[in-house]
């Protein structure tokens, strides 16, 4: 995880050196406003649980981006969406929010769960196991992954191995296969509709190395990579009380993997919210959405509102602690603001470091987090995103 957080360092720095440079070719040209100076702020919205429950527009997010659309249709200050689903296209979500918000979102504006994996390229010419749904072959090329297998393909080629639905088992058993290539890693996009067959054909794959068609006396350690975006254990729907999200397919995973050899599921990266490089790239994507509007004003402060504490507010929380240290890059702040409006209730308990005994609010942040109770804690609770941007716009001096 060192060597992660070198390179992902490297690549944060050359994305910000090319991003001040693209800022720097706009040379003086100032943002078309009235006499409002160019924005030194930006927004990093949630989108589930904030701007939209399941398919239908939250009615305070429209009037909050009548507040932030001028009236030409553009925004007034930058804003990326970063969201922690990843079945679906950067372009078709991007399409999909213009609908709902009534104006023009491009998809360099949306930062999917698994965008950040376009830093992986140790494992791009990697032959894949992609688990998930929507396009998923799609999105992994656009991530740089050249040859992936899916779940049902791998399942198509060893019939005999999805055994629990007893209406899909194999009537007959089909001959042996020694011709399909091994499998060299395992890509985790977002939770399956089948649990059952994808914990079975992920588990058959890290415990034959990558052979399904075989079988091996003691399963390989280390196995092979991994990589898993989102680890929202829980999400917010139409329904009354929150969805299992793709965390919860990933403590499946590890639970099973666990119980069976004995050992701990490795990750050879997690995406998404509240990783780290979630929120440096959507920092970059800011600065490019500034310089392409001719804003020459350096983006200082960032203004991250969310439903989910445990991946909203603590990531964002983690994101501010880093601008403290570090030394290149123009933002020195990310505030964390929690709205009501999704995962978020102000009274249900909010997740707290597990107590011995197994007393108090459970913990719902993945394992390989950490944690650390301060990061939970938002700089504002407001009801909505709506007063969320009137507070931003309030604090920042701009006209409500």
């Amino acid at each position: 995880m060192a060597a992660l957080g070198e390179a992902a360092a490297r690549w944060a720095s050359g994305l910000w050196r090319r991003a001040a440079c693209a800022a720097a070719g706009f040379g003086g040209r100032r943002f078309a406003s009235g006499s409002q100076s160019p924005p030194t702020f930006g927004f990093l919205l949630d989108i589930d649980g904030v701007l939209v429950r399941g398919h239908q527009v939250i009615p305070a997010a429209r009037e909050a981006f009548r507040r932030l659309v001028d009236p030409q249709g553009q925004l007034r200050v930058p804003v990326v969406f970063v969201t922690n689903a990843g079945n679906i296209l950067q372009c078709s979500k991007a399409q999909e929010l213009s609908a709902l918000l009534g104006f023009q979102v491009e998809p360099d504006q949306v930062i999917l769960s698994h965008s950040p994996m376009k830093l992986f390229s140790q494992h791009h010419d990697k032959r894949m196991l992609v688990s998930g749904q929507g396009p998923l072959v799609e999105n992994a090329r656009a991530l740089g992954f050249k040859h992936v297998v899916t779940v049902d393909e791998l399942r198509a080629a060893f019939p005999v191995l999805d055994m629990v639905d007893l209406q899909r088992r194999p009537k007959t058993t089909p001959l042996p296969r020694n011709d399909f290539p091994a499998i060299e890693g395992v890509l985790l996009l977002g939770e399956p509709v089948r649990w059952e067959t994808s914990l079975q054909l992920i588990m058959d794959i890290l415990l034959s190395d990558g052979n399904p068609g075989t079988g091996l006396a003691t399963a390989p350690y280390p196995h092979l990579p991994v990589l898993a975006s989102n680890t929202d254990l829980l999400w917010m729907a139409e329904a009354k009380m929150p969805r299992f999200g793709h965390g919860t397919f990933l403590l499946c995973l590890e639970a099973v993997y666990r119980k069976v050899t004995g050992r701990e599921l490795c990750y050879a990266g997690l995406m998404g919210k509240p990783s780290l490089l979630t929120y440096q790239y959507a920092e970059v994507l800011l600065a490019r959405q500034a310089a392409r509007r001719g804003w020459a004003a350096p983006i200082r402060s960032l203004y991250a509102v969310g439903d989910n504490p445990m991946s909203d507010i603590y990531g964002a929380n983690l994101f501010h602690q880093h601008l403290q240290t570090r030394r290149e890059g123009a933002a020195r702040s990310c505030a964390a603001i929690l709205v009501c409006t999704g995962v978020y209730s102000p009274r249900a308990p909010g997740p707290a470091a597990p107590a011995p005994g197994g007393e108090g609010p459970p913990f719902h942040g993945h394992r390989d987090l950490g944690f650390s109770p301060g990061l939970l804690q938002a700089a504002h609770v407001v009801s909505d995103v709506l007063e969320a941007v009137q507070l931003v716009l309030g604090k920042e001096g701009w006209a409500l």
